[in-house]
């Protein structure tokens, strides 16, 4: 097995050590091949423990200190500010903390990781539709300006996620954002039949934007096309695959 992890970065991020890992150079095989870091999945734990200390060793901290939530697709964010706080049902986290990396991990939905550098304040967030659409991105801001961040001053990136044209959708799925706000409508595009085509990643960078966040970016790597790089639940289900690998995004201080 290949031992070169593929690590995406963005400036916006500089100079905190961060980054939206790849499935490359991971332990784990099958349908799991490489990089896989979720407890969640049926992978073999001692694979997925290997795959979270090479993350940990990139970052330069210790497995232990690598912070994750257990993800529900909320709106909750948890402030962190030890590697030993119990794991919150939440999907967001914040520190101000050096030495600690905030995880998320994601297979098509948004990992949405956030730095103001003046204040030396992160953000880490896991943003599929639903948290998105419920406000974990703003709220994720709100918890870092309550740790002395500015919202001016906070750079945000948007990491490997599912782009509109792998992302069909149901007309029940757009009457949700319609309901919320009837200008969402520009972020559908027509599908086969009754079908939609979702635009999650332009999304995000609304809401970002919105909420006044004036460096959000989005790295453009979708995960349903690209399977030698990125996990993917939607294209799993469409491979009729029993499970789906979890990929990591992080950032430390």
């Amino acid at each position: 097995m290949s031992m070169t992890m593929e690590i995406l970065t963005h400036d916006a991020l500089a100079p905190f050590r961060h980054g939206f890992f790849t499935r490359k150079g991971g332990a784990s095989s099958g349908i799991f091949t490489g990089l896989n870091c979720g407890h969640g999945s049926s992978d073999q734990r001692e694979a997925v423990a290997i795959n979270r200390e090479r993350v940990a060793d990139v970052l330069g901290v210790a497995p232990r200190a690598l912070v994750g939530v257990h993800q529900v697709h909320s709106a909750e964010v948890v402030t962190v500010a030890s590697a030993g706080q119990p794991r919150s049902r939440a999907d967001g986290l914040v520190t101000a903390e050096p030495g600690l990396a905030l995880t998320v991990l994601t297979a098509d939905c948004q990992p949405v990781l956030f730095a103001d550098a003046k204040a030396g304040v992160i953000g880490a967030a896991h943003a599929g539709w639903r948290g998105t659409l419920a406000g974990v991105l703003e709220a994720t801001l709100d918890a870092m300006e309550a740790l002395g961040a500015r919202r001016g001053d906070i750079s945000a990136v948007v990491g490997p996620t599912i782009s509109q044209r792998a992302y069909e959708v149901g007309p029940e799925f757009l009457d949700e954002f319609l309901a919320e706000d009837p200008d969402y409508s520009r972020f559908f595009a027509p599908g086969a039949g009754d079908r939609l085509l979702f635009d999650l990643p332009a999304f995000g960078l609304h809401r970002l934007r919105t909420a006044g966040v004036e460096q959000a970016e989005w790295t453009r790597h979708c995960t349903y096309a690209d399977p030698d790089h990125f996990f993917s639940y939607r294209r799993s289900v469409h491979r009729h695959e029993a499970d789906y690998g979890r990929l990591i995004s992080a950032i430390r201080i």
